[in-house]
């Protein structure tokens, strides 16, 4: 029997007529941790996020006035999911023109530069996701490039209190604007919480603006004690919404790894691919769990201070990323992070 192999879709058509279609292509999902089952930073622990800080691993907050609003990992959840994230109204504010209320995530330009976005070649897209509010009404985001001079605003409807509901948006992609296509921010996704009206535009249409949401939407931090889930977020190129893009636990880490890693406390003897002990600064080397996006930026708690005496041993790095070595002034060894995030 004889097959013919399809190359305008992803099927395999046999010689009696019948097809197969191939299975999901790799990395469908151009959202990392869109089923919030890694937080590294805070283990499931609820925070209260600085502006443009991030919070589940890869899910960044916007929050022009502080503590309007708290994040975290939640298992309540629909159906084949283990979490989402809760976002939890702490007032009941009143949203300025100017400010914005946000959960954003920035994708690297080297997951979506097959989009051909800012061309003539431009994919089409489809955003989905899980979302349940204790809050009715028409909602708002936004997708946008990276110095946000192109954006999309886009609407989308809950109908039911305290119910997850499935919702998904097709984009068509833009042919004008820059978009990154190597380790800088390629495309922003924000789902709005609160955003005043410089930010706000008109729905579903492509402008040259900066806007975050759509005007009229429902702000969540409007009112005191609102509640706001979300799970199951995937952006892939085609014109409908797929099953969610499942990745086995260990490559989401991975994923997540590229921008945020954590390293315990240390000593004499630890895992770490070096260490020892000076007069007044405790050195330490560690292998990066994964190649990280750019060169990171180490930090360290409040169980030690970074060295930055000496430059051999503070954020010295090979091969954009593979390793650091770095130092600590004090008698003990103390927990470090290293970030890369966008």
């Amino acid at each position: 029997m004889t097959t013919i192999i399809n190359g305008s879709s992803p099927s395999i058509t046999f010689s009696d007529g019948s097809a197969q279609t191939s299975a999901t292509q790799p990395f469908q999902n151009r959202i990392i941790n869109g089923a919030m089952v890694i937080d590294q930073r805070n283990a499931g622990a609820s925070v209260t996020p600085a502006d443009n800080t991030y919070t589940l691993d890869r899910w960044q907050a916007s929050q022009t006035v502080s503590s309007k609003f708290s994040v975290q990992q939640s298992s309540t959840v629909p159906a084949g999911f283990s979490n989402s994230m809760l976002i939890t109204s702490l007032s009941a504010y009143s949203v300025a023109s100017g400010e914005v209320f946000a959960m954003a995530q920035q994708i690297e330009g080297y997951n979506v530069a097959d989009l051909n976005w800012g061309t003539a070649n431009a994919k089409t897209v489809t955003l989905s996701f899980w979302v349940r509010s204790s809050l009715t009404g028409t909602f708002g985001g936004a997708l946008a490039n990276s110095n946000v001079t192109r954006s999309y605003p886009f609407t989308y409807t809950i109908s039911v209190a305290n119910t997850f509901e499935y919702k998904s948006v097709t984009i068509a992609g833009d042919t004008s604007g820059t978009w990154q296509t190597t380790t800088s921010t390629g495309i922003r996704v924000w789902i709005g919480l609160g955003v005043g009206s410089t930010y706000s535009g008109t729905a579903n249409a492509w402008a040259g603006s900066d806007f975050r949401s759509v005007t009229g939407a429902t702000s969540v931090v409007a009112t005191n004690g609102a509640t706001f889930y979300i799970t199951g977020v995937q952006l892939e190129v085609s014109s409908t919404a797929t099953s969610f893009d499942y990745r086995s636990i260990g490559t989401e880490l991975a994923l997540c790894q590229r921008y945020y890693q954590s390293y315990p406390a240390v000593g004499q003897g630890s895992k770490a691919l070096w260490s020892g002990q000076g007069t007044t600064v405790n050195y330490v080397a560690w292998i990066f769990k994964t190649t990280m996006r750019t060169s990171p930026t180490i930090a360290g708690s409040t169980l030690g201070t970074l060295d930055t005496s000496s430059p051999d041993l503070v954020q010295a790095y090979s091969g954009g990323g593979n390793y650091a070595s770095f130092g600590w002034n004090g008698s003990s060894y103390s927990p470090a992070t290293a970030t890369a995030e966008l």
